[in-house]
């Protein structure tokens, strides 16, 4: 089987495995997602949507994340992790927004990731789950180890990883293809020791078995 062949064939077993598979932050609009992507580094989607809950509740807009004093911020997302860096990119985010987009959340890679604080990660999961727009392919932790897992890439890096992604993917499920490695990373493919007896892809996964002994 090629790499393309069996990149081909885990899309149609996730498919059908998880027909549901979407973004796991709750989030009700572009800049509700972007500031929960900020967040999630390092930190769980469910203590993000738990930090969120009032977070959001608290900050409706961009110039309400600006307006809002640091050390209240922090106190906000504290329990999300890196509280100071993240509380201090989020201000400047949005601090961007404000000054440079009329208060709206860009749509374009470029625009995204001059943001202050945004990556082509964090760029990725807004532009293809809030705009429905297919630029890249995120590669978190998940679809790190599962498209090596898989032998759908050799390398570490993550831009090295989605460079090679992208490829393989057809551009209309690259958004998508993320959320099933990752639903597929959280449910059945563990870091430490995955369910390889149980899992969907043993009969073409090539690591399958050998991990974790």
């Amino acid at each position: 089987m090629t790499r393309a062949e069996r990149a081909s064939a885990v899309c149609k077993i996730l498919a059908r495995t998880y027909p549901n598979a979407h973004c796991e932050l709750d989030y009700t609009n572009p800049l509700e997602l972007l500031v929960a992507t900020i967040l999630s580094a390092q930190c769980t989607d469910k203590r993000v949507n738990i930090v969120t809950k009032e977070l959001f509740r608290v900050c409706r807009s961009a110039e309400d994340y600006v307006a809002l004093p640091q050390e209240q911020l922090e106190d906000l997302i504290k329990t999300a992790g890196f509280y100071r860096s993240k509380a201090k990119n989020i201000k400047a985010c949005c601090k961007d927004l404000v000054e440079k987009h009329g208060s709206e959340v860009p749509r374009t890679m470029e625009a995204l990731t001059a943001l202050a604080g945004v990556g082509r990660k964090t760029a990725n999961v807004v532009l293809g789950n809030a705009f429905d727009i297919n630029v890249g392919v995120v590669v978190d932790t998940h679809v790190q180890r599962l498209s090596a897992r898989l032998g759908l890439t050799k390398n570490s890096d993550p831009v090295k990883i989605e460079q090679d992604l992208i490829k393989l993917i057809p551009q209309p499920q690259w958004t998508l293809f993320s959320h099933w490695l990752i639903w597929h990373g959280r449910r059945r493919c563990y870091a430490r020791k995955p369910d390889c007896p149980g899992c969907e892809l043993k009969e073409i996964c090539p690591s399958a078995g050998k991990v974790g002994k």
